[in-house]
């Protein structure tokens, strides 16, 4: 007979494995604009790009990882 509680855990991981890939995608987009907007002086646009590009290559980093 199989545990009852055994969905519902490995639900759980799920829900922790997005998360940890949406926060690393956030960390590193918002370091990559303020170093852009603020250290770099570059314009909007270009600072929210660069954000865009770094937090998808972090999801995608953390996604494998997630996976090892």
């Amino acid at each position: 007979m199989r545990d009852l509680s055994s969905p519902s855990v490995q639900g759980s991981g799920a829900v922790k494995r997005w998360g940890f890939i949406a926060m690393h995608a956030a960390v590193a987009a918002t370091f990559i604009f303020l170093l852009q907007r603020l250290s770099l002086n570059a314009s909007l646009e270009s600072s929210l790009l660069w954000a865009l590009t770094f937090a998808v290559c972090a999801a995608g980093l953390a996604y494998k990882q997630s996976n090892r």
